[in-house]
């Protein structure tokens, strides 16, 4: 089968200019980038008088294609229909690019055409201008040639992928709501009077980690690093970065299952954020913006006490020990041992853990399913980039 392609310029238009007839006292939609998702979607839109966004702003109509035209917005995916917009006219940043389908083309099929991971990958390496300020070139889309099967096909595909992206956005929210469940039971299980000082429970540490230059890494043993983790827990431990230790660094620094790591430097809304050390694959160490140390356990679980370094009541009594400096904050170790939490029964804690376990069961199989739908989201958004999709 022959496959037609079009040139993006000759199916749409990109870029349309503002009508002259436009009336400054007409109300339209506004969207912000921050308004526009990475999940292609519209988080919020605003209303505001023509007059007010008339200059320095992108016009678009309800039914055009947006997608970011500036590193790392264009990367990161942010691009959205506009079939939803409250009103019929709109504007928003100036680092928009508006695209209005033809006779020729469905709309849907072409915010997909452009919000998959293949075409971002082609328009980044397109990108033009200074390190930080790239951006997508106004004639790279007009060159760009996409598959353009009949409309009805057209349709077709679009119903497929919007399936399989609405799939991935219910699991998506339901891994959401197990880490609600999460915090519900931190109060139901771990609510008390009595407290004790974060040092009172420390069996070994707080001992800050491991230096080393950028030109150590490459091979050797994974390091634990401040964005690996969130959350309490470690984002994906196989993806480590890796770097040359001798036995005696290792010694020293090697962190071992149920250490508690705890960020002691970074800008202020992330100072403080901790993760429970577990699935180590190999020998770790971390790096030494962060420190470690381990609990007593006859006195607190490290699950019950990462489940309480991650409340709103112990992150506030860290930000107001932070020494701020440009660009960055910081807590020592007395800050850290100083930290007053709450310390229930054992028998609740036991039961809380238990609880939370079942819930990491539950989050486990629904970040493999995800996994999946993701996987087939991207395969399908491929094909059908590639004309494929039958």
């Amino acid at each position: 089968m022959i496959l037609h392609v079009a040139r993006l310029d000759d199916v749409c238009e990109i870029n349309p200019r503002m009508p002259k007839a436009l009336a400054d006292e007409d109300i339209a939609s506004f969207l912000p980038m921050a308004g526009v998702s990475e999940d292609g979607q519209i988080d919020f839109e605003e209303e505001r008088p023509v007059r007010e966004v008339r200059k320095g702003y992108t016009y678009f109509e309800r039914g055009d294609v947006l997608i970011a035209r500036i590193t790392p917005c264009f990367e990161n995916g942010k691009a959205t229909r506009t079939s939803s917009l409250a009103r019929p006219i709109g504007f928003g940043s100036t680092e928009f690019h508006v695209l209005r389908a033809g006779a020729a083309l469905d709309t849907s099929y072409l915010f997909h055409m452009l919000w998959n991971p293949r075409f971002r990958e082609i328009g980044a390496n397109n990108m033009t201008g200074s390190a930080g300020q790239k951006r997508v070139p106004t004639d790279f889309l007009k060159r760009l040639e996409i598959p353009l099967p009949p409309l009805d096909e057209q349709q077709r595909i679009v119903a497929i992928l919007d399936k399989a992206n609405a799939l991935r956005r219910k699991r998506e929210r339901a891994l959401e709501l197990l880490q609600v469940l999460i915090g519900s039971l931190v109060g139901e299980y771990l609510s008390t009077q009595k407290t004790i000082e974060l040092g009172g429970l420390i069996a070994d540490g707080p001992t800050n980690g491991l230096y080393k230059p950028s030109s150590a890494y490459g091979d050797g043993f994974p390091i634990l690093r401040i964005n690996n983790f969130y959350d309490g827990r470690i984002v994906d431990i196989s993806s480590l970065r890796r770097l040359d230790v001798s036995d005696i660094e290792l010694s020293r620094f090697q962190l071992n299952e149920g250490d508690i790591v705890i960020n002691r430097v970074n800008s202020l809304p992330y100072l403080g954020k901790s993760a429970l050390v577990q699935g180590l694959l190999e020998p770790t160490v971390y790096e030494s913006n962060m420190m470690r140390f381990s609990l007593r356990r006859s006195v607190m679980l490290p699950e019950v006490c990462i489940a309480l370094l991650q409340t709103p009541a112990i992150k506030a009594q860290i930000l107001s020990k932070a020494k701020n400096a440009v660009n960055q904050s910081s807590i020592n170790q007395k800050d850290v041992c100083d930290l007053i939490l709450p310390l229930p029964k054992m028998a609740n804690q036991k039961s809380f853990v238990a609880a939370v376990h079942k819930i990491f069961r539950i989050e486990a199989a629904a970040i493999r399913d995800n996994t999946s739908i993701f996987a087939l989201s991207s395969f399908l958004q491929h094909q059908a980039f590639s004309g494929q999709l039958r």
